[in-house]
């Protein structure tokens, strides 16, 4: 059969046996219907008004109140007119000026993390034009800044010992509203909840505590769920930050389908409110599909996606691409799977988004670099380094320390694949000095893994939309997924 892959700005064909399976998200198997475009706003506003574990906004809000409306970046979200963000916000904003909030005691914090800070152009996709424009001007939405020591505290280290150091406006304020997405991601099974705020506005120190080998290279991490150690910490440390504020985050999350269309929305407490949201979420997410194991994995990668442009070029972020569908579709993969990845692979670091990746692949080369894990060492050495600091914080480039979670996720292919093949490769030395085989097409890749890894009659699983789409967790036929334990029928 003939199929098209993601290849650059464009698409590579290959020819594939006749017996390959096909899954496309959101279509091999439909999502969970969406909320009607038309009923989105009652059911949002319902939500609001109802939620899980605490009172409501018109409760706790009154005039003279402070507010910090924290909101995710660009990475996740969906930015259509009916997207979440736009949505909610509007209709929060409503309820608070109900009691009396006023519009200067408003503060919106983009919860970028680690990740470049958002553009004017990419806040106002976001957001939309409404509110962009009653608070933008007014220097009332900022950019979280991991690095603005006079805008952050220290709130020492949760029981496990991880440090907790986070925005100082959201500390601050009388009432921190997260918007969130609860929407399938291989670090954690799902954004939203305690992962918006453990990764979105705290500090490199923090984010080493979870995205780091010792976490990320656990069995409970691969393959993905919400029971790992990572999730855990996630949920620590947001508890921890409510102990410390005195008052609880009010959640407003959407369980989110392939479109970025809004399933389910809950709001209130997110100790409470996330496992209904994983509820509903797990039904979309942790897909039961494969009816056998697969000897090989086939998809495409784009010049531009999730992470930004250049991350299909990128050797370090490719990498960490390539892992992030092993730790989805662990469950399916047989022992000795292959990979098999178009990407051009040309060379680009795109240094405007990642300035110290090149840095990082050129020391790999060196000495004493045999795994990808053996630079995470280096990790202090890079986050401390004031030129890419000051990339991150005035240049809209990726945090230092962010490079070390991609490098952390970049290992879990080689543990978990008998060969990774890059295929058009532009320049394909790089792809060689990540560790990766490289071949011309994919129907050259294919006969050298059956040579040397899968035989001659593999089973092989196509992803002809593997990063375009909103990705969900590939299980067995079988299988059944829920948040308190994995069953496994054979």
């Amino acid at each position: 059969m003939k199929l098209s892959f993601e290849y650059g700005h464009g698409l590579m064909e290959a020819e594939l046996p006749d017996n390959t399976d096909v899954f496309v998200p959101g279509e091999t198997v439909p999502d969970p219907p969406c909320i009607p475009e038309d009923e989105i706003e009652k059911a949002t506003l319902e939500s609001i008004r109802n939620p899980i574990g605490m009172e409501p906004l018109t409760k706790v809000g009154k005039e003279g109140a402070k507010v910090a409306i924290i909101f995710p970046d660009r990475v996740k979200g969906g930015e259509q007119p009916t997207a979440h963000r736009k949505v909610s916000i509007k209709l929060i904003l409503k309820e608070l000026y109900s009691v009396g909030v006023k519009q200067e005691d408003i503060k919106f914090i983009c919860s970028n993390g680690l990740h470049r800070k958002n553009t004017e152009k990419e806040i106002l996709n976001i957001l939309g034009e409404e509110i962009f424009n009653n608070f933008w001007y007014s220097n009332q939405i900022i950019n979280h800044d991991s690095e603005d020591y006079e805008n952050l505290i220290d709130l020492g280290t949760t029981e496990s010992g991880d440090p907790v150091i986070m925005n100082k406006y959201v500390y601050d304020s009388d009432i921190a509203i997260l918007i969130g997405h609860t929407q399938g991601n291989p670090y954690g099974g799902y954004s939203g909840g305690y992962k918006h705020c453990s990764t979105g506005i705290t500090h490199w120190k923090s984010i080493a505590s979870h995205h780091v080998p010792k976490v990320m290279h656990r069995k409970d991490f691969v393959p993905v769920s919400t029971k790992s150690l990572m999730r855990t910490k996630f949920d620590e440390i947001g508890e921890h930050m409510e102990k410390r504020m005195g008052k609880k985050f009010f959640c407003c999350d959407a369980v989110l389908d392939t479109k970025s269309r809004q399933i389910e929305i809950n709001s209130g407490y997110a100790k409470e409110m996330q496992p209904k949201s994983w509820a509903t979420a797990n039904k979309r997410t942790f897909v039961p599909f494969a009816e056998k194991k697969y000897d090989v994995l086939v998809f495409g990668m784009p010049q531009s996606f999730h992470y930004g442009d250049g991350m299909g070029t990128n050797p370090i972020m490719l990498m960490q691409a390539i892992s992030a569908q092993v730790v989805r579709h662990r469950r399916i993969m047989s022992d000795k799977c292959v990979i098999i990845c178009s990407t051009t692979c040309n060379g680009d670091f795109h240094e405007e988004n990642w300035p110290y990746t090149k840095e990082m692949y050129e020391l790999f080369q060196k000495d004493g670099m045999n795994t990808l894990k053996d630079l995470n060492h280096f990790g202090e050495y890079f986050a401390t380094n004031q030129e890419y600091i000051r990339k991150y914080r005035y240049a809209y480039s990726y945090h230092p320390f962010h490079g070390f979670s991609m490098i952390s996720s970049g290992h879990i292919a080689e543990k978990h694949a008998a060969a990774i093949y890059v295929v058009g490769a532009e320049m394909p030395g790089f792809a060689r000095g990540m560790g990766l085989k490289t071949r011309a097409t994919f129907e050259e890749a294919l006969e050298d893994a059956k040579k040397k890894f899968v035989g001659n009659d593999p089973s092989i699983l196509a992803l002809p939309k593997a990063f375009k789409t909103a990705a969900v967790h590939l299980m067995m036929k079988n299988d059944v997924y829920n948040d308190e334990e994995f069953l496994h029928h054979m």
